[in-house]
């Protein structure tokens, strides 16, 4: 790549798709035709397979397929019997399904806060606010795992169940992620899953999964997705639609051969911006946790001047994200929480410094080095 400074700026995207599906093109062409021509497009072998291929991937006894990350995790919840006057726990630097979902069941969102090393839940946080909190029905904890990191899911299992209350892993950005060789799903009771296109493992649109050791959970969130049946027209209890369709299925299948060998490259290229950033005492690059596995679904530094480094970045043509600029305590949409400014001082803090840098497996490094020059 020409690095030039006196030619025309380069465009620097946030994400190639594209370059992670070059390879595997004819083989997802040839799957998607296969089911046209055999009009398979609602459940069989498609799902089945992947569940169980997935399942695998996570080290973990069962995965369900279904319709979307956010799906994943209200099935999740109704599945564990979370409704009306319930408490669930989360953090306010998430994406806004991971509350949504709570919501959706009946729940109550509560936050707690986040590590500021780290980006996810503070267990100390955890443990705080269910000691102040003795009255409230606290039915579960999500925590999330961010960017490609796990949380502290030794600390704040053991807080859950000492509380006697259930753990959910948001694991929308952790496709392969590990803490001591084990995967999401293997600490809290489930993980849910997402495969929007961006995510380390992306469908074709939207597509989710949970993935669970416990049968009798796995089986209930099975029926939930499909209107509550086994069988057809045998309605055991009231579901959902939310099923995953087969066409996504058999891409997933293809991608997922390739997702061990896509984490690698993310990381290898994580390891390049760390070395290319490591002198800059106005950047922090994003931290590992020892024993962690950090897949890098994103390439998060906090910049003391973000501004003036998003005003560089366009005039040198790099994409950028911010991931996210407002806590959720702080949207609209979370106002009848009763939420103010300074609450969760944390999140606030990180919302106004974090930068999401240009990231994918495929990326050069001297895209990486043009990136760097111009922060």
């Amino acid at each position: 790549m020409n690095t030039n400074p006196n030619k025309k700026p380069i465009k620097v995207p946030f994400m190639d798709l594209y370059a992670g599906i070059r390879d595997s093109y004819p083989e997802l062409i040839e799957k998607i035709g296969y089911l046209i021509k055999k009009t398979q497009f609602i459940g069989g072998e498609e799902i089945g397979c992947f569940e169980k291929e997935f399942a695998d991937f996570c080290r973990a006894k069962r995965a369900v397929a279904c319709s979307s990350g956010t799906d994943a995790l209200i099935l999740t919840l109704k599945a564990l019997g979370i409704g009306h006057g319930d408490v669930v726990i989360t953090v306010p630097h998430t994406f806004i399904a991971t509350a949504e979902a709570i919501s959706a069941v009946g729940a109550r969102a509560a936050f707690v806060d986040i590590e500021q090393k780290y980006f996810t839940m503070d267990p100390e946080k955890l443990q705080q606010y269910i000691k102040e909190h003795p009255k409230e029905k606290i039915k579960a904890v999500i925590p999330v795992h961010l960017y490609g990191q796990m949380a502290d899911m030794e600390s704040i299992c053991a807080i859950a169940g000492k509380a006697g209350i259930k753990v959910v892993e948001d694991a929308a950005q952790a496709h392969g992620a590990e803490i001591k060789g084990k995967r999401p799903g293997a600490f809290g009771d489930a993980a849910a899953y997402s495969f929007y296109p961006g995510k380390n493992l992306g469908a074709f649109g939207d597509a989710g999964a949970v993935v669970t050791n416990n049968e009798s959970l796995a089986v209930k969130i099975k029926m939930l997705s499909d209107h509550g049946r086994i069988r057809k027209y045998e309605h055991e209890i009231e579901g959902f639609n939310c099923r995953m369709d087969s066409i996504q299925a058999a891409i997933l299948r293809v991608k997922l051969k390739r997702l061990e060998k896509a984490n690698a490259l993310r990381i290898a290229k994580a390891d390049i911006y760390n070395s290319m950033l490591k002198d800059r005492k106005d950047i922090t690059c994003p931290q590992a946790r020892e024993n962690y596995k950090h897949v890098y679904h994103l390439y998060v530094v906090r910049v003391k001047e973000r501004d003036k480094t998003i005003e560089k970045f366009k005039k040198a043509g790099v994409s950028f994200g911010i991931h996210y600029p407002i806590p959720l305590h702080l949207q609209p949409a979370y106002k009848y929480l009763g939420y103010g400014q300074g609450d969760f001082p944390i999140s606030e803090k990180l919302s106004k410094e974090i930068l999401s840098l240009p990231l994918w497996p495929e990326i050069e490094e001297t895209t990486i080095e043009y990136i760097c020059k111009n922060i």
